[in-house]
C-alpha cells in the first residue's frame, strides 16, 4: 500500500511541485469570491461539467450513446432504453450524490460500496460487493485477445481487510496533517486501484472518490469543470503513469 507513513514520509517534493500546491491553495479560497461575483457563468458550467462527467467516465469503459440522449438521461432524468444508458443513468446517480453531499461524506468502507451500488442501480445485477474471484488488469489488442497482463490487484479473499486498511489509512494521514490533501487523495486512489476492490466499475468509483475527496478537502472545481473529461482527455498518459505507479 502507498498510503502509509513510511510511503508518504519518503515522498520528495520539487520547488517547482511546492510552488503549484501552494497556488491551488489559494485559488480554492477565492473559489466562493467566483461564484458569487458570476452566477450564471457558474451556473451554465455546472450543467456542461454533469453532461461532460457522465459522458466522458463512461466512454473510458467503452460504453457509449448518443450526446443527444446523454443529456436527455443526465439532465432530464430520462428512463434508460438499453445496457450503455442503463450504466449512463447509474452514473449519474452516483454523481448527484457526490455533488449533493459530497463535503459531508466520509472517505469509508460503506461509501465505496454506496458508490458502486449507485452505478448498478439500473442493471439486472446488484453492485456494492467486493468481487467474489481474482482479477487481473490486462491489456487487449483490436480483436480482444491479451497483449499482457498490465497488473494483478490484491486477492478476493484479501480485498476486504485491505479496504477496511485503505480507510483507516486515509484518515491517520489526514490527521497527521503534515502532507496536503492534494497528496494524500491520489495516494488513497492510487491504492484503491491496486486493490481492484470490484469485478467490473473500478475505474469509475476511482473517478467518483476522487472528486468526492475534492470536495471534502475544500475543492469544487468538479462542480464546474469535469474531472473525468480532463482524465479522457490525457487517458494515454494517465494510464501510463498509473502502470508506472
Amino acid at each position: 500500500m502507498h498510503l502509509t507513513a513510511d510511503v508518504l514520509g519518503r515522498l520528495d517534493f520539487s520547488a517547482e511541485d511546492v510552488a503549484a500546491l501552494r497556488k491551488l491553495g489559494e485559488y480554492r479560497g477565492m473559489q466562493e469570491l467566483f461564484t458569487r461575483q458570476r452566477p450564471e457563468v457558474f451556473e451554465a458550467l455546472k450543467t456542461v461539467a454533469q453532461v461532460e462527467s457522465s459522458e466522458s467516465s463512461n466512454r473510458l469503459e467503452g460504453i457509449q450513446a448518443p450526446k443527444a440522449r446523454i443529456e436527455e438521461l443526465v439532465l432530464r432524468d430520462t428512463t434508460p432504453k438499453n445496457r450503455s444508458e442503463q450504466e449512463i443513468a447509474g452514473y449519474r446517480d452516483a454523481l448527484n450524490l457526490v455533488h449533493g453531499s459530497g463535503m459531508e461524506m466520509l472517505f469509508s468502507v460503506n461509501v465505496i460500496r454506496q458508490l458502486h451500488e449507485r452505478i448498478y442501480a439500473y442493471l439486472p445485477q446488484p453492485g456494492g460487493n467486493w468481487k467474489p474471484t481474482d482479477n487481473e488488469i490486462v491489456e487487449r489488442g483490436p480483436d480482444g485477445e491479451v497483449l499482457r497482463i498490465r497488473f494483478v490487484p490484491v486477492s478476493a479473499v484479501a480485498t476486504p481487510g485491505y479496504m477496511d486498511h485503505l480507510a483507516v489509512s486515509y484518515q491517520a494521514a489526514l490527521a497527521e496533517g503534515q502532507l496536503d490533501s492534494l497528496v494524500v487523495v491520489p495516494a488513497a486512489i492510487l491504492d484503491f486501484l491496486c486493490v481492484h476492490p470490484f469485478l467490473d466499475g473500478n475505474g469509475r468509483v476511482a473517478r467518483l472518490l476522487t472528486l468526492q475527496l475534492l470536495y471534502r478537502a475544500g475543492y469544487e472545481v468538479g462542480r464546474f469543470i469535469s474531472l473525468e473529461r480532463v482524465i479522457e482527455e490525457s487517458h494515454t498518459s494517465y494510464y501510463e503513469t498509473l502502470e508506472a505507479s
